[in-house]
Parts: C-alpha cells; structure tokens; sequence
C-alpha cells in the first residue's frame, strides 16, 4: 500500500506478513470510512486481503442504506457473501419515525437473496440506546431470529452491555443451528455457556489489546471447532495498529495473536477458521 492510499483512508502503510493457509473476514463494513476518512473500495480492499491470506469476508449490511450497497457487493464480487439485518441501535429510531414495518419488509426481501447467508447483525445495545429502546430493541431481535430460522439463513449476533439479555432471548426463542456472536465481548463463565449451546465465537481485533485479559481468557475455552475471526472494519483495529482505520487485510495481525492464547501452530487456526467459516455461510463459489 502506498502511503498516499495509508493517509487518505487512515490506514496503516504495513500490511502484515501473509497467512500460510487462507482465512475468512467473519464481519466487516466495506461501506464505512473512519473518522472522515473515505472507505477503502470494495476492489482494492479485497485485493489487499487476497495478498495477505484472507481470500473469502462476510459483508455486513445493518441500516437501509449498507443492505443497498450490501446486495450490490455480494453481486459483484465472488470474495463477498452477505448478511443483512437492521442494527438494534437503528431500530427504535425506525419505530419512532413510523417506518419499522417497511424496514423489516426490506430485509426480509434482502435476506433471501442467495448470496446472503446470515441475518445479522441483529441483538441488543444497551450502551448506545437507553432505557426506553431495550423493549422494542428485544422485540426486533426477536423478529431477526425468527427471520434466520425461516429462511435457512446464520444469525450474527450484536452484544454490547447486555450479556444476560441476549442469552436469555436466544435461549427463549430457539436460536437456529448456526448462530455467531459477532465481536465476542463476554468472559469467561459466557464463553462457556456459549460453547455449550454450540453457538459459534467471533474475535476481533479487541483480542490483541494489552487490557483485554478478560477476552483472552474466554478465548482459551473456545474450541477450535467454533472459533472464527473478523474484522468489525473499520474499527476495533488489532495491535501493533490500535487507533488506525481497520481493514480486512490486518486479520493476520488478530490470527496470529489468536494462535498464541489457544497454544496452537497458525496454520491449525487457520485451517480452523476456514473450515468453521464455511460450515456457517456455506461456500463462497
């Protein structure tokens, strides 16, 4: 990357050394650009993470607007499979404006595209939305989960401050076979309880943080077999770039520091991961 393309999308100028055996990007945003800074394009953000290993993302589409360009990506390029959902921090604005019902119309006529496989990201934020959204925030991902299971389709999972909720709704609702929570940001005690009900945990670049022992520590309990990795691009980006702009093409830096907690080679985790990401989303061919 030149350090024109680094500066003018705020990303790092280095990329990683490549991966021995290619990866899945599990949760990435190709449509947002960080603090004012342009996205990187889908073409060249693919490219970039072709060169370094990660061959194959999931391209996540959670307001009316990204489910647009969503559909547009996953229809263009052979590398980007889909997943749709209106994002729990989008849904009480839309109840408020009137305008939840036609939403949900259109991501259930999104989700069913073929290239879409997971409905998400959908769940509760109780960080950025108060009191009076958490009703309505749990009504909507009931309806997501709903959603999942009647078309066939993973369910991606957004936590953030609501731990206990999102395991009890799931656990009321029936989570369908192949749910992922996005971003893990539970301990220890929640990673086993996922890995119990066979969900599937996605760690991002938080894993790497020097305060993220907490994480690092659920990490360890995560079997092999339910283990995947994302980006959240263009945030959360992994150690030694922590405050840059995050990119697909950086997952080498979280796999490699994945490896290291789990006390196993790279290219066992990245065999993992790829084989993880496809029993999930099926094939990307």
């Amino acid at each position: 990357m030149s350090p024109h393309s680094a500066s003018r999308h705020g990303l790092p100028a280095v990329a990683p050394d490549p991966l021995p055996i290619e990866v899945v990007d599990n949760h990435v945003h190709l449509d947002i650009g960080r603090d004012g800074a342009e996205p990187l394009g889908v073409a060249e953000a693919v490219a970039r993470a072709r060169a370094v290993g990660v061959n194959r993302l999931v391209q996540v589409g959670c307001d009316l607007d990204s489910i647009d360009f969503t559909i547009d990506a996953v229809e263009r390029f052979p590398e980007v499979l889909g997943a749709i959902a209106l994002h729990p921090n989008e849904v009480p604005k839309l109840a408020a404006a009137g305008t939840l019902s036609a939403a949900y119309d259109l991501v259930e006529r999104a989700a069913g595209h073929e290239r879409v496989r997971a409905v998400g990201e959908t769940g509760l934020d109780y960080y950025r939305t108060g009191p009076e959204g958490v009703a309505v925030q749990q009504d909507s991902f009931r309806w997501h989960i709903d959603l999942a299971k009647r078309l066939g389709k993973a369910l991606q999972i957004h936590d953030r401050d609501a731990h206990v909720d999102v395991l009890r709704v799931l656990g009321e609702e029936g989570a369908p076979d192949r749910t992922v929570l996005h971003c893990f940001s539970g301990d220890l005690t929640m990673a086993r309880e996922c890995v119990e009900r066979g969900y599937y945990l996605s760690f991002a670049g938080t894993v790497t943080f020097k305060n993220a022992r907490a994480l690092r520590d659920a990490l360890t309990v995560t079997p092999l077999s339910q283990v995947l990795v994302e980006t959240d691009a263009p945030y959360l980006t992994p150690s030694p770039h922590r405050g840059a702009t995050n990119a697909t093409f950086l997952v080498p830096h979280t796999i490699r520091a994945m490896a290291g907690v789990l006390n196993v080679d790279v290219p066992a985790l990245c065999r993992a991961v790829s084989e993880n990401s496809e029993r999930v989303y099926g094939s990307w061919s």
